[in-house]
């Protein structure tokens, strides 16, 4: 696991590592679809069919705080209006897009225990960590040394 759940005032946030910007969208867009699974959600993910989709959304002026917004966004309405539950994806950040192809699951066939309605822009963060800078942890999330990318989300449930 590459994502903890994040001490917030608000609803829920969590806080994802990666080398990568691609890797820190991914671990985001996991980490927002396992924090809404039930255990018995969870569980029985595995054994559900799998479907394989292209799905991508415009990222304006390369900016990938707005961009990590946007695709989570995605994420919430594939699986609530499109029926569409992202279990795993592998992602391309271009030029002012993000092009994912995704694995996914009916939505239907999957046990909830929170429900996000949103993706806010508070304490919103989508940076890289630099060779021999620290991220300091925080109330069970560890530190993290760089090099590397990190995201920082908070979600309305």
């Amino acid at each position: 696991m590459s994502w903890w759940i994040m001490p917030t005032t608000a609803d829920i946030g969590f806080r994802a590592f990666s080398d990568s910007p691609e890797g820190v969208l991914r671990e985001s867009s996991i980490a927002l679809q396992e924090i809404q699974l039930s255990e018995k959600g969870l569980e029985f993910l595995d054994g559900h069919i799998r479907n394989v989709s292209e799905w991508s959304i415009s990222m304006p002026e390369n900016d990938i705080e707005r961009g990590l917004v946007r695709w989570l966004e995605e994420i919430i309405y594939q699986g609530s209006v499109e029926g569409r539950w992202l279990v795993e994806m592998e992602s391309i950040i271009g030029e002012n897009t993000i092009r994912s192809q995704v694995i996914w699951v009916d939505s239907q066939d999957v046990e909830l225990e929170i429900e996000v309605k949103a993706v806010t822009m508070h304490d919103l963060m989508v940076r890289e960590v630099k060779p021999d800078e620290s991220v300091l942890g925080d109330e069970g999330i560890p530190t993290f040394e760089g090099p590397g990318w990190m995201a920082q989300v908070v979600l309305d449930v």
